[in-house]
């Protein structure tokens, strides 16, 4: 028989894995949950794409090519936002899915 406690146990031990130790890469994830090796994968790669373009931004800066840098600071800036709206838009997919099960159910 499923007891209050038993749901409570099984909440705490879901809340306790789903926390993620790889909070610090969500920022670069474009999912909004680092689940597995291949999430975390994705977001280490556009995190050191993110460091690549940081470091060329300061080279073209240090070989005074303003335009340049200014190109590649814009595209810095747009890679954490790009991937941002896409975390939000999986998310508002999930949502629109759960509330067009029917009433039944």
């Amino acid at each position: 028989m499923i007891t209050r406690s038993k749901l409570v146990e099984e909440l705490r031990k879901y809340q306790i894995g789903s926390q993620s130790k790889w909070a610090a890469l969500l920022i670069f994830s474009p999912k909004p949950q680092i689940k597995n090796r291949k999430d975390v994968v994705v977001a280490l790669i556009f995190a050191l794409f993110f460091c690549f373009i940081i470091i060329s931004s300061y080279m073209s800066l240090y070989f005074k090519c303003f335009r340049l840098a200014a190109i590649v600071i814009c595209v810095a800036i747009l890679l954490p936002t790009y991937l941002r709206f896409s975390r939000q838009r999986k998310l508002a997919r999930k949502r629109d899915g759960r509330y067009s099960l029917p009433l039944s159910m």
